[in-house]
């Protein structure tokens, strides 16, 4: 472990040698931007529907999820109970032994019943429902909440929040999908470590419908996306916000203070990922409910000082989101900028987090895709709309709704004004706002920022290691090169501007939409028949229960 760990360092070392030449952060951008806009002008392709040019993968995000909504009778209501008594626990037993074995006998098994062989005899997978949807929503619950929200603002005005929430709550039913089915079709190796995700399901699951050749195009050009997507969104943004406040907080910006900060960051993130899911899990599950109720917390004391203005926050942003301000693009533009945003801090239809779900413990994939509904809905619907309101209030200026926000047409996009009239996006605007109530916030601020950046790249670096692993093998050199490109990442987004990093991240996250969704519109009926199974088995237990047997969950 520590020569893995020293050879890392050495492969990291020379950029602190760079790093005192100066500009380096400035010549580090200068090649990423034009990467950065040409995938960017690729991935989100426009297509005219009446007057207005809308990128085809917000459609098809919009469409599919909407049609997982109405299909599955709105999942992402009905089964919340179910989700939330899943996570907790109270269906442990069947999940790891089947409720045939358990509770469907004349005379139900009882506690004293319960030989070591039942045991040896649970399910594949390597950790557990929590630690599955902590990994998960690591992987989503991070920067795309307190910077991405910012933008979504900075772009769309208070409106597109509303969009936000609609996306989250539409992609609930997405999560579910996919979830599902990345626990049915994944692989299991020789030593009981998983192998899951949409390049497994899409292989396996189209090869089973009689369209093999064409499950294997779509699993294989998932994989190859995953891997930038996860050298995009899952790390350069995340490490260039939290670079982006270190260096305020510090004072110090210029030369190549990203790339130091870039260097520090991606030797922890490599401590980490070197010890595969089970370690990523142990840290997810730890640092998720501590720096997610950190920041809800500050959110919510922000919002009960502003409490008389809660309702005409939410004013502007419904308001905003169906009469947009002059300048914001219409009705539609601001439709897209919400749902973009939502897209990407939520990842919904992307089937990333269906790689993290896959490893759960359980003989019922739809366990694990009602577990999944949860993920959108503390993301999106819960975590961004606070920001949100924190932002809002920042910014309210009388009652007068046109003189609450101030927009510019530079830099190519509107974009929120500071009180001197700079330009101000992303973190810097949620951490202004998080001061003006909290003075000094930003100091706490930094250190959730950095834990939801380290969080987020530790679970990205998973998700495309299993796909690099789908693409070269599972050899210790592929794990390796593949980690090492993954650091060099990390530095990159730290010296990168905003701008060119979240062209990328955006163009990367979204790209996986594209074979992962046509996959699901393949695959959804087999989910259909998971839940039914899932629900079944349920049935079976309570019905159990109901006429006299113990409840094993506590005894396995």
């Amino acid at each position: 472990m520590r020569g893995k760990i020293t050879i890392l360092f050495l492969m990291i070392l020379p950029f602190l040698g760079f790093a005192q030449e100066k500009g380096l952060d400035e010549k580090i951008n200068d090649a990423f931007m034009p990467i950065a806009d040409t995938w960017e002008g690729i991935v989100l392709f426009k297509v005219p529907i009446g007057e207005y040019n809308i990128p085809f993968v917000v459609l098809l995000l919009v469409l599919g999820a909407t049609f997982f909504t109405l299909y599955f009778k709105f999942p992402n209501i009905t089964k919340l109970g179910t989700a939330i008594k899943t996570v907790r626990g109270k269906y442990t037993d069947i999940e790891m032994h089947g409720a045939d074995l358990l509770y469907d006998n004349e005379e139900p098994i009882g506690v004293e019943d319960i030989p070591n062989t039942i045991r040896d005899e649970s399910a594949h997978g390597e950790v557990s429902h929590f630690q599955a949807l902590a990994t998960a929503v690591s992987g989503t619950v991070g920067l795309g909440n307190i910077a991405g929200v910012a933008v979504a603002i900075g772009l769309g005005g208070p409106g597109a929040t509303f969009w936000m929430i609609i996306c989250g709550l539409l992609g609930m039913s997405t999560k579910f999908v996919e979830c599902t089915l990345g626990v049915k079709y994944r692989d299991v190796g020789p030593d009981g470590t998983i192998y899951g995700g949409p390049m497994y399901y899409l292989t396996k699951g189209l090869k089973e419908m009689g369209f093999k050749n064409f499950g294997k195009i779509l699993g294989g050009l998932f994989a190859i996306l995953c891997v930038g997507a996860s050298f995009g969104g899952g790390n350069a943004f995340q490490s260039n916000q939290a670079a982006v406040q270190i260096s305020s907080i510090l004072g110090v910006k210029g030369g190549a203070t990203g790339v130091i900060i870039g260097v520090v960051l991606a030797i922890f993130v490599g401590i980490v990922i070197i010890g595969g899911i089970k370690r990523i899990a142990k840290i997810t599950e730890k640092i998720v409910p501590f720096m997610a109720g950190l920041y809800i917390v500050a959110s919510l004391i922000i919002i009960f000082a502003n409490f008389s203005d809660v309702g005409f926050a939410f004013q502007l942003i419904f308001d905003g989101a169906f009469t947009p301000m002059a300048g914001l693009g219409g009705l539609v533009g601001v439709l897209i900028v919400g749902f973009q945003r939502a897209a990407f801090s939520n990842e919904a239809g992307a089937g990333s987090a269906a790689i993290a779900h896959s490893a759960v413990r359980t003989k019922y994939p739809a366990s694990e895709g009602v577990v999944a509904l949860l993920e959108p809905f503390i993301d999106t619907v819960v975590i961004c709309t606070m920001t949100a309101l924190v932002i809002i209030f920042f910014n309210i200026n009388g009652s007068d709704a046109q003189s609450v926000f101030n927009y510019t047409a530079e830099h190519g996009s509107s974009v929120l004004l500071n009180a001197t009239g700079q330009p101000i996006n992303g973190v810097d605007l949620t951490s202004m706002a998080f001061n003006d109530t909290i003075p000094h916030f930003s100091y706490v601020l930094t250190v959730a920022i950095v834990l939801f950046a380290f969080s987020t790249m530790i679970s990205w670096s998973y998700y495309g290691l299993q796909a690099w692993k789908y693409l070269f093998g599972k050899g210790k050199l592929a794990d390796l090169v593949y980690k090492l490109m993954f650091l060099l990442f990390v530095v990159i987004g730290a010296a990168a501007t905003l701008d060119a990093v979240i062209k990328f991240s955006d163009a990367m996250i979204l790209a996986l939409v594209f074979p992962n969704m046509i996959g699901l519109l393949f695959l959804f009926p087999k989910v259909r028949a998971e839940m039914k199974r899932y629900l079944s088995a349920i049935n079976t237990k309570e019905v159990a229960i109901e006429e006299g047997a113990v409840d094993l969950k506590d005894h396995l």
